[in-house]
């Protein structure tokens, strides 16, 4: 009997005792995670944030942006959000972005390290690492294989010229766009990184697209967002986190095949592209004092493989699209084309001065794709003052390009496709805010080559055919949100013009 006793109350004792140190830690956790959020003096404002995860549930995950921009109705055009562990500042107007990357450029000079991306590329690449080295070394190894110059735009023009033939083999019938535009885009950017174009068939550069495509679109759902909160719990987690780690670990390893192909035929003293001239940097310096290593190598190719194929691909994309629901803008320019250029004259980028409403049309997709809505994160590596706000040194800065690109004081119909927003008496007029490609020191660094394609690729393509939406198909403006905002599935139909 008193055995049974005991047994019971050492029962109660432990379960008391579990129950005690459960609760110690959760409020510990809890604790910590005040400690930790406190906001200092004049910090922006914005909505009250949950525990551990931040603003993240306020958002809609479909249309992050939109949400945003209720945000700064509400709060302002400096406000504050979590998202997780990472605290934020997004500043929405143009005076405010002049003076942040302008007079404060220098505050704003990292990238934030989310732990997802330090998991897969260990802080390497153009994106992490000592990015005025890596800088500095891509934009002159760029330049040395034809960026800004005629060599690149004639590479630009045959590329135009095979995408051309590659739709022309649909026979106007509905078809998909979207792989054989992102093969010809990424085939510029191939040629200079790799050395070599893959023609729109080859099923493992096809392959190579989808794995892209995949870890663009799956960057930015929730099961990541929560691994860069809790990485040291969802890393032993299923979900589709583990998703976006495995493909960036199969282009990783794509990439490296193709760097070990290049070793196998490689001529120091004649560089063939980018992998060649890096190569060879490294042989500079063997003892590895510097950001020319290996893994930095493969980081490095992928980011420009990357950025040199999604965004002016995602951009031409929405480009027909756009043309197959304003069939009156399409006529415009075609009549433009017909006049300035022909039939049988290739585009040239010698063309562009003399067609405005062709180069406004390319400008107005860009403003209404808005593919990166809140730009590339920028880290704040100083305590900074900005419009009377205190910004701790740690956080991470967005600029609100929604804001800019749909700002009805700067936009006639700022929610209607019109390309008359870029025309001034018939003539090109450049707008300040149109910050696509983002400004100061850090603004991207494919802006020359991206504007080169868009005008030759568009141009070229509604030069031969009319794009219009299958019979009895209604086409939409819905968009899929990834990395970046890109048109939902669809098909067109490229009709020759005769």
């Amino acid at each position: 009997m008193l055995a049974a006793a005991g047994s019971l109350v050492a029962a109660i004792w432990a379960a008391l005792h579990l129950r005690t140190l459960l609760l110690a830690a959760v409020t510990f956790l809890f604790l910590a995670d005040y400690l930790k959020s406190r906001r200092p003096k004049n910090y922006p404002p914005g909505p009250r944030r949950l525990p551990f995860v931040g603003n993240i549930l306020h958002m809609d995950s479909g249309r992050p942006h939109l949400t945003i921009q209720q945000l700064v109705k509400k709060y302002g055009n400096v406000i504050s959000l979590d998202f997780g562990i990472m605290s934020s500042v997004i500043i929405s107007s143009m005076p405010l972005i002049k003076e942040a990357f302008t007079h404060l450029d220098d505050n704003f000079m990292s990238r934030p390290k989310f732990p997802i991306q330090k998991y897969v590329f260990n802080e390497n690449g153009l994106i992490f690492q000592t990015w005025k080295e890596q800088r500095r070394f891509t934009l002159m190894t760029l330049r040395n294989f034809g960026l800004g110059k005629k060599s690149l735009e004639q590479r630009i023009q045959e590329e135009a010229g095979h995408l051309v033939e590659a739709i022309a083999e649909e026979g106007g019938q509905p078809f998909d766009p979207h792989f054989k535009i992102n093969n010809a885009v990424s085939n510029i950017i191939c040629s200079i990184t790799f050395g070599e174009r893959f023609e729109y068939h080859d099923r493992q550069f096809q392959e190579l697209l989808r794995l892209l495509d995949k870890a663009m679109y799956s960057g930015s759902s929730v099961m990541v967002h929560f691994y860069n909160i809790f990485p040291w719990i969802m890393k032993y987690l299923p979900g589709q986190h583990q998703t976006v780690i495995a493909t960036w670990r199969k282009l990783k390893s794509y990439v490296s095949d193709v760097i070990d192909n290049h070793r196998k035929d490689w001529d120091p003293n004649e560089p063939r592209d980018f992998i060649d001239a890096f190569l060879k940097e490294m042989t500079k310096y063997p003892d590895n004092t510097t950001s020319f290593k290996e893994e930095n190598l493969i980081c490095s190719t992928l980011d420009l493989f990357l950025a040199g194929t999604e965004t002016t691909s995602t951009t031409l994309r929405w480009a027909l699209l756009y043309m197959a629901l304003y069939p009156e803008v399409q006529e415009k320019v075609q009549a433009e084309i017909d006049r300035v250029i022909g039939q049988e004259k290739q585009p040239s980028l010698a063309d562009r001065d003399s067609m405005p409403y062709t180069n406004a049309v390319v400008h107005e997709v860009q403003r209404m794709g808005n593919i990166i809505p809140l730009n590339v994160p920028r880290e704040v590596t100083v305590d900074t003052t900005l419009a009377g706000f205190h910004l701790p040194k740690g956080s991470t800065l967005h600029i609100n390009l929604t804001s800019l690109h749909m700002d009805p004081k700067e936009w006639a119909t700022p929610d209607i496709f019109n390309p008359e927003h870029f025309l001034e008496n018939g003539q090109f007029k450049k707008r300040e805010s149109f910050l696509p490609f983002s400004m100061g020191k850090r603004a991207c660094l494919g802006e020359q080559l991206a504007r080169s394609e868009l005008f030759i690729f568009f141009t070229a393509l509604v030069q031969k055919f009319t794009f219009k939406p299958p019979v009895n198909e209604k086409l939409s403006l819905k968009s899929r949100m990834g990395i970046t905002i890109s048109p939902v599935s669809h098909h067109l139909c490229a009709v020759p013009r005769l």
